[in-house]
């Protein structure tokens, strides 16, 4: 087993440069983790998001690299135990929407395989990589956790997004899979389902949803923000519900109630 450099957990979070993943780096890094970053480019916003984790105690390390590359796994999984000398809870938040509204009757091979390269395929052999370390380490640390965040359009259908739907929906498989064959380790793994958060992938969309959430759309009228979701995994990763894994936790304002 790897001896850690120090007591403090440490947390590896993909896609962490910006909107999601950094409001989930700062809840961690307040929540007292250190933190491995990864995202797709390395650039200001990236350095923003080191020095806020930084700003609120925690070590922080980036790599950039695209999770849809199977090769890169290795090296980003190795840089969190180079740095660190452990690695405790993985976020797999890195995901893309489609690049292109439309008929579903439409869609391309091309297009379909890209989309589940990065948000179902590159999260799956990530996850399964960490989990093998994970349990190669021997005695296990308290509290190790993996979350997978999908999407409300795991159980929504959006039909001029249906390759973004069907890639979102087997990760909430996954996540199921995986708590099923880690539980036994002691590997809580957690579904994570924001609903209409306010961030740059959602800003085409704005103003058709805006109206619809100020109709009704969701109880809670108004947009999720970034800060609802990173302090859901924080919640979780952090052991405050520790009989539980498995589980689909909706942050989407009640989006998902059923309602007739």
């Amino acid at each position: 087993m790897i001896k850690p450099l120090s007591e403090r957990r440490v947390a590896l979070v993909t896609g962490g440069r910006r909107g999601i993943g950094r409001a989930i780096a700062y809840e961690l890094a307040e929540a007292g983790f250190d933190l491995q970053l990864n995202d797709l480019m390395d650039d200001e916003a990236a350095d923003e998001t080191l020095a806020g984790v930084r700003e609120r105690g925690a070590q922080a390390h980036f790599m950039q690299g695209d999770i849809a590359d199977l090769t890169f796994h290795t090296r980003l999984v190795d840089a969190a135990y180079q740095q660190f000398g452990r690695l405790d809870v993985l976020v797999n938040n890195a995901g893309m929407q489609v690049r292109e509204r439309g008929d579903l009757l439409d869609v391309t091979a091309q297009r379909f395989d890209e989309i589940i390269g990065v948000n179902l395929r590159g999260s799956f052999f990530l996850t399964q990589l960490t989990a093998q370390r994970m349990l190669a380490d021997g005695e296990p640390t308290a509290g190790r956790s993996i979350v997978i965040l999908s999407s409300a359009n795991a159980h929504l259908v959006s039909v001029e997004k249906g390759e973004y739907c069907i890639s979102k929906t087997g990760l909430s498989m996954a996540a199921k899979l995986f708590a099923m064959r880690l539980a036994e380790a002691d590997i809580a793994v957690y579904e994570i389902r924001p609903g209409l958060i306010r961030t740059d992938m959602t800003a085409e969309v704005r103003d058709k949803y805006g109206a619809l959430i100020d109709q009704g759309l969701s109880p809670v009228r108004r947009w999720g923000e970034p800060e609802d979701v990173g302090k859901a995994v924080a919640t979780l990763v952090s052991g405050l519900i520790p009989f539980a894994t498995g589980m689909a936790v909706d942050i989407d304002g009640g989006l998902l109630i059923p309602r007739l």
